[in-house]
């Protein structure tokens, strides 16, 4: 289940907004309601995503926020605010949205369509390779690609690069149902972190640039996009 948190000092938006959220029809959520920022972090609770008012009596919302992210660092923060000048601060604790008081349901339907979205890809997947390290286990979202160099693979992570004890090949066959490809003949690319392609250069999220080769240039495209097409489509299903 879902567990949603509203903090709001004001008691009629605070019981809009759990109709508003009680009314989406796509999830059943737990929901919790805080009427002071003091309220929620003495909860001690953990949630998924909170609906936090910025202009609260006592510890705002940004405070709020900074306090939570000090034991949270996932919780998806959505602002619900009558002001439209605290984006600076409210990026400083990582706001995942906003919400302009009075609340419309459109609106907030919209967010949560999101938040769950993000949710989703936020899951750790984890495969176990075999490297020089021994075995280790790895959230395949952390991989940008494999690549043969110097007669080993070498495994591409958001932090680490690892070395393998398998082929090239065998790694674009294991990895081809994960949402991985190979757009040249020495590397495997992991499509959930292909930023853009500029001619046959493969721009990743981390920066890094992968050769696309000729050769497999169309192939590579038509899967990037069907994966991105399933991704937008599994996004508006929430």
């Amino acid at each position: 289940m879902i567990k949603i948190a509203i903090c709001d000092d004001d008691l009629i938006i605070l019981n809009q907004t759990k109709k508003l959220i009680e009314d989406y029809k796509k999830k059943d959520f737990d929901i919790y309601v805080y009427k002071s920022g003091e309220e929620l972090l003495e909860s001690k609770s953990i949630f998924d995503i909170i609906f936090l008012d910025i202009d609260m009596i006592g510890i705002n919302g940004i405070e709020t926020a900074k306090r939570i992210r000090l034991y949270d660092k996932q919780v998806k923060i959505i602002y619900v605010t009558n002001y439209t000048d605290y984006t600076y601060s409210a990026f400083s604790v990582h706001a995942f949205g906003y919400l302009v008081k009075p609340i419309k349901e459109k609106d907030l339907h919209e967010q949560l369509n999101e938040a769950l979205s993000y949710m989703v890809e936020d899951k750790e997947y984890l495969m176990e390779f075999i490297t020089n390290e021994g075995l280790v286990r790895v959230d395949l979202n952390k991989i940008y690609y494999f690549e043969y160099e110097s007669r080993k693979v070498l495994m591409k992570t958001n932090d680490k690069t690892y070395i393998l004890k398998e082929k090239i090949s065998d790694i674009s066959t294991k990895m081809k149902e994960y949402g991985f490809e190979m757009p040249h003949k020495s590397f495997v690319v992991n499509l959930y972190n292909v930023k853009s392609i500029k001619g046959y250069d493969i721009y990743m999220m981390n920066g890094s640039i992968v050769p696309l080769s000729q050769k497999k240039s169309t192939e590579f495209r038509n899967s990037l996009n069907i994966y991105i097409s399933n991704h937008i489509e599994k996004q508006i299903r929430g």
